[in-house]
């Protein structure tokens, strides 16, 4: 954004989004189609910029490029989502798997790879915000099964009554998962529900978001107290008789 240049915040009612981007050929046209879908727009150059918006903005999506002038994407990625629950849509060049993988496990939602049409960032940018949407349905009470403790009103979860802290996802799918415990959930179905049926990616991003809740509840994926893997099926949580038994 040019020096002379100030952002307004816009009305309340509208999506704002963080766009953090360097070079000014892609953050304009990408300001100019987003704010002709009626959202608010503010640019953000280098990760210092960017951690300043999301923390004075509270936007409601933050479209994030990987290579900054200042700081690697990735650390700005995990900063934002060390005090917030935003939705991160990464943008960049960088298409390989293990990129995205990483990508996911710090806790982005969503992942483009450059060139991209703006119709599907935009399809994108719709399916996180209705992901990220609040449920209307009543709150639930806190599940207890063996050493593990979920509380979707708090959307908090405790193993052996240590925290643990759990990005969206991770905390979504041990939910489902323990909501459903004894009971072989498969992997579309736990797609659909936990990332949405509008989901892009690959759907190897399930396996990793289990590993990853393995690791912090030290189950072994070849001796699970935990999560049980049906090879061609998808995940099964341990019942409340095998846990107690």
């Amino acid at each position: 954004m040019p020096a002379d240049q100030t952002w307004m915040p816009p009305p309340a009612h509208t999506t704002r989004v963080v766009v953090v981007e360097d070079e000014q050929s892609i953050s304009d046209p990408l300001r100019s189609a987003l704010e002709r879908e009626g959202y608010g727009v503010e640019v953000a150059a280098t990760g210092a910029a960017a951690l300043e918006a999301v923390r004075r903005e509270e936007p409601d999506v933050v479209l994030l490029d990987l290579m900054l002038p200042d700081m690697d994407g990735r650390d700005v990625c995990r900063t934002i989502r060390s005090s917030s629950r935003v939705p991160i849509i990464m943008l960049t060049a960088r298409g390989l798997e293990t990129d995205r993988v990483v990508g996911l496990e710090l806790g982005a939602d969503d992942y483009l790879v450059k060139p991209f049409g703006m119709a599907e960032l935009i399809a994108r940018i719709r399916a996180v915000l209705r992901r990220a949407a609040p449920d209307p349905t009543p709150a639930e009470d806190a599940i207890v099964l063996g050493d593990v403790r979920l509380d979707p009103r708090t959307r908090t979860a405790t193993h052996s009554e240590e925290p643990l802290d759990l990005p969206r996802r991770e905390f979504d799918l041990l939910h489902m998962l323990m909501t459903n415990a004894g009971t072989v959930l498969p992997r579309q179905r736990l797609m659909d529900d936990v990332w949405g049926v509008d989901w892009f990616g690959s759907t190897k991003t399930l396996d990793v978001h289990v590993a990853g809740l393995r690791r912090r509840l030290g189950d072994d994926a070849q001796d699970s107290r935990y999560i049980h893997t049906v090879r061609g099926v998808g995940f099964r949580f341990s019942s409340r008789e095998e846990l107690e038994g």
